[in-house]
């Protein structure tokens, strides 16, 4: 999913937060949960950011991709690593959901958001919607509920009241 305020052609190589702006998603393959969410340029760098930023939540050693050249390049040694379709239905089935839940990242349509910052806190939403509240329409349980997170599934009210720390 691409979001740009700039083409990327016209950018100089220091505008790191305008042009290309990518969606990138980790998911738990048993539950569904979306475990990490990153918005960035289509790079190593990106790509190494969402792999840290999943491990932190999970120790799978298994990994499942498209056939991006990065994944080759990031992954340590120790990961086991597949390539295919097959093996990612899920997950674009998921970044499917995700984009028609959310109007601005649409496929062809007149809807595209400019400004990555406002992008971030959209995706953020879009996550705790799709983990928390969205309920599977054959299991009649969240992603949440599947992973074991929660014993419902919860509301916008929830969400906003959960005692979190800063």
């Amino acid at each position: 999913m691409v979001i740009r305020e700039k083409k990327q052609k016209r950018c100089d190589a220091d505008e790191v937060a305008v042009g290309d702006c990518w969606l990138g998603i980790s998911l738990a393959s048993e539950s569904g949960l979306i475990l990490s969410l990153r918005v960035g340029k289509h790079t190593d760098a990106f790509l190494a950011e969402l792999i840290s930023n999943t491990e932190g939540k999970t120790d799978c050693k298994c990994w499942c991709t498209d056939d991006w050249g990065g994944y080759e390049r990031v992954f340590a040694d120790e990961i086991t690593h597949f390539i295919g379709k097959e093996n990612t239905q899920r997950l674009e089935r998921t970044n499917g959901i995700v984009r028609q839940q959310t109007g601005r990242w649409h496929r062809r349509q007149n809807k595209f958001g400019k400004l990555w910052a406002q992008t971030e806190v959209t995706a953020r939403l879009v996550v705790s919607y799709f983990n928390w509240i969205w309920q599977h329409s054959r299991s009649k349980d969240s992603a949440a509920q599947r992973a074991g997170l929660s014993t419902q599934t919860w509301g916008w009210h929830d969400i906003a009241t959960y005692p979190t720390f800063y």
